[in-house]
């Protein structure tokens, strides 16, 4: 299938089966002529996947989520425990904002392609697939993502994360427990310069 007919059996945009292909998510090859092909099996078991998916959402819509401009934060992490305190905690941010929780790189990967959000927020040990390569795909050039926002969040050390290969520019790396405080105003500044742009077009 050629990434155009991909999208329409997932019922996404050519896009986002690029940025599923490019992180790994659909196995794909280029013909001579330098086009994606992906093998009918592989969207099949993936339109399985995402109904699966659907069928239990990890979305958690924060109450203010149909405030006019609210901000649209992904949180992709595994710990439970850590996804409801990011809840708790964002529902004190002084401005409006729409929470997504995913709770692995193939889940936030779906939630990206549908809901487009303006931060997102990742554990870097994810169970499947590997955030290094999810936050790669996500920075690449040409991935269409150029105004979103990512911060990596890891009990890693800075010489560990590079000899994964480090991160792309422009990722806010910080060490845990969570800085909430940075991510607030890493969320606000963020906020800031949308609304900018936005006021500008």
């Amino acid at each position: 299938m050629t990434t155009r007919q991909a999208g329409e059996a997932l019922g996404v945009a050519v896009r986002t089966v690029q940025l599923w292909v490019e992180a790994g998510v659909l196995p794909a090859w280029r013909t001579a002529g330098g086009h994606r092909r992906i093998a009918r099996s592989a969207v099949e078991q993936l339109m399985t996947e995402r109904a699966l998916v659907i069928a239990h959402p990890t979305l958690k819509p924060d109450a203010r989520a149909e405030t006019p401009r609210a901000f649209k934060l992904l949180v992709v992490e595994d710990d439970p425990e850590l996804l409801r305190l990011f809840s708790r905690v964002v529902e004190d941010w002084d401005f409006p904002v729409a929470l997504t929780t995913a709770a692995n790189g193939f889940d936030g990967l779906v939630r990206i392609g549908e809901l487009r959000p303006d931060m997102v927020v990742t554990d870097l040990k994810l169970p499947g697939m590997d955030a290094f390569q999810m936050v790669r795909a996500l920075k690449a050039p040409g991935s269409g993502l150029d105004d979103l926002a990512i911060v990596a969040l890891s009990d890693l050390g800075t010489s560990d994360i590079q000899d994964r290969g480090g991160l792309p520019e422009g990722v806010a790396v910080f060490q845990k427990p969570v800085p909430f405080q940075e991510i607030q105003a890493l969320a606000r500044a963020q906020r800031l310069k949308l609304l900018q742009s936005r006021a500008v077009a």
